[in-house]
């Protein structure tokens, strides 16, 4: 007799081999044993497409991992000169831009032009001139003290051209300050943007009538802050201290930032030698002093 495991039905089925006239054998009853003694062994065969699966999982891994080292990677083509090459239009493009903004200086005078105030004043045969700046919407004029002390008539002329007389709203003269009230406003008042110095080399610029040269600038730098000086009428602290060229009717006049902000009041320049001409040193008072002291718009 021979066991088989039928491969259909995956059960132990028992097939004989009988001479011819010989009975058929009995099925064999569950759990029978072969005429041996020995329990037939079944064996599980796995289906013939339980591995694809397994394979599909595989590939897909294998393709992340390409997909990443494709990211990251940097192609082995990818040269400098290719990196140049590609940000070369950029460069160029910034330069050009840069190129065509206005200098510094031509932006600071643009933004104070329509501020700019040339102060001119009378007493006796004397007459004075100096510079001053619109601090305040509703037209007050800021220059130095000692423009306007002592002198019996202040006239004003704006940028505009508009002419009129003015005066004295407020006098500080420790801090060499005074505000102006105009008889008459120009059609539109523009008044200064204030701003605080911001340190040594900072670019600066001095807009006033030097020599009677009106509502011209000059250009210069920081060279120190907090310095003091003595001048006729007492001593002056807490100055900053430039280089750009001032002269005999820039007193008042305003000291710019880049921006075209007010950082200072022009009061006074050092000359060893006593002549009324600019040897390289002038001097400012700071701003700050300016709002609380004269009642200028705030920075």
């Amino acid at each position: 007799m021979d066991w088989r495991l039928g491969a259909d039905s995956g059960r132990a089925v028992q097939t004989a081999t009988r001479s011819p006239g010989a009975p058929s054998p009995a099925a064999a009853p569950a759990g029978a044993s072969a005429p041996d003694g020995r329990m037939p062994r079944a064996r599980r065969i796995l289906p013939r497409r339980a591995w694809l699966p397994w394979l599909a999982l595989a590939l897909v891994g294998v393709l992340a991992v390409a997909a990443l080292v494709r990211t990251f990677a940097i192609p082995a083509e990818y040269t400098d000169a290719k990196a140049r090459a590609a940000a070369s239009p950029m460069v160029s493009k910034a330069i050009a831009d840069a190129g065509r903004q206005p200098p510094a200086a031509a932006t600071a005078y643009g933004k104070i032009q329509p501020s700019l105030v040339v102060i001119t004043t009378g007493g006796g045969a004397e007459r004075g001139l100096g510079a001053g700046f619109i601090a305040n919407a509703d037209g007050t004029i800021l220059t130095a003290n000692h423009v306007i002390d002592g002198a019996t008539r202040i006239e004003v002329r704006f940028a505009d051209g508009t002419r009129t007389t003015a005066t004295v709203a407020e006098a500080k003269p420790e801090n060499d300050l005074a505000t102006l009230k105009p008889a008459r406003l120009p059609d539109v008042v523009v008044p200064a943007t204030l701003a605080g110095a911001e340190g040594i080399g900072q670019d600066v610029y001095a807009v006033g009538n030097p020599l009677g040269l009106t509502f011209s600038l000059s250009a210069g730098v920081i060279s120190a802050t907090g310095r003091a000086i003595e001048t006729e009428s007492g001593p002056l602290t807490n100055l900053i201290q430039f280089d750009a060229a001032v002269n005999p009717g820039n007193s008042g006049g305003p000291l710019l930032n880049r921006a075209g902000n007010v950082i200072g009041v022009v009061t006074a320049l050092a000359n060893p030698s006593k002549q009324p001409f600019f040897v390289g040193i002038g001097f400012a008072v700071p701003i700050a002093a300016a709002g609380g002291a004269v009642r200028a718009a705030p920075m």
